[in-house]
């Protein structure tokens, strides 16, 4: 089998509110995926369902071929989860928070420090984790998600909170768990996150997924112009057909030196949600 995950017809409400509605996709193994939508679309409790911890009511969750409910869908080592700072121990230090898990599901305390390094908690390690930053506290929870070498990594929101140079960081370390060919499963509201991280995404929104497939594919979809903007060294803006109609004339520019900066107008992820949905992801 290559799928990961495989999701069909799932919908769950909460106290008649229809928080995700008919949701059908898949990720193959090894791939990182990206479900990508606004505070409230229903990001948070997919995860939920998906890694054992809340129950559908109605459709289908898979995980590597088995039923999310069950504990085979669900056996330890094979999926771990970063979900914002959930299970961790406010009085323990960062050390120790790992070490505690690490004890409970047999995983050797050795491994900890490089992961500490990875993701840039190694010097804070005798920290408590009350006394940590949010953004802090996200890095410690994807410490956690890391620490049994999982085939599958649910990671809720990983950058949120975080500076520009840490996001860097986290995201070497996602790319390195895809070589290794673990599949990452990430939640984000940061298109410009997912377009650079993700081989698919699905957009969420109201609980229904909009669009799916690969971030280059869909911005092509929705690019209604099919242009591409020239900038000329004095200032004009040409706008150019895509095709063999305009590369003489983009020839005669270049060859001229008159080109200051050539633009696709094709969207970003970004217009394209607001295409669909009515408005952005704030």
């Amino acid at each position: 089998m290559s799928d990961a995950v495989v999701v069909k017809n799932l919908s769950h409400s909460f106290h008649g509110h229809q928080v995700l509605q008919d949701i059908t996709f898949r990720v193959e193994k090894g791939e990182t995926f990206g479900l990508l939508g606004p505070s409230g679309a229903g990001k948070t409790t997919l995860i939920r369902i998906l890694t054992g911890q809340l129950r559908q009511e109605a459709g289908t969750a898979e995980i590597f071929g088995r039923d999310a409910k069950s504990p085979e869908g669900r056996k330890r080592g094979q999926i771990g989860a970063m979900m914002d700072s959930f299970g961790l121990y406010e009085r323990l230090s960062v050390y120790d928070n790992l070490a505690f898990y690490a004890d409970i599901y047999h995983i050797s305390r050795a491994v900890i420090p490089d992961i500490l390094k990875s993701i840039g908690l190694y010097e804070g390690r005798r920290t408590a984790a009350s006394k940590l930053s949010k953004g802090m506290k996200n890095r410690l929870s994807l410490a956690r998600a890391l620490m049994g070498s999982a085939k599958l990594l649910f990671l809720d929101e990983p950058t949120a909170g975080l500076d520009p140079a840490t996001t860097k960081e986290i995201h070497a370390v996602l790319a390195k768990e895809k070589e290794k060919g673990t599949t990452v499963f990430l939640t984000t509201h940061n298109m410009l996150e997912a377009e650079k991280l993700c081989d698919h995404i699905a957009l969420l929104h109201n609980g229904s997924i909009m669009e799916y497939g690969a971030p280059a594919d869909i911005r092509k979809k929705y690019d209604h112009q099919n242009r591409l903007c020239v900038t000329l060294k004095g200032g004009e803006r040409v706008m150019l057909e895509k095709g063999s109609a305009s590369a003489q004339r983009m020839k005669e520019y270049l060859e001229k030196d008159m080109v200051e900066t050539v633009h696709s107008t094709e969207p970003t992820l970004e217009t394209v949600f607001i295409e669909l949905a009515g408005k952005g992801l704030e």
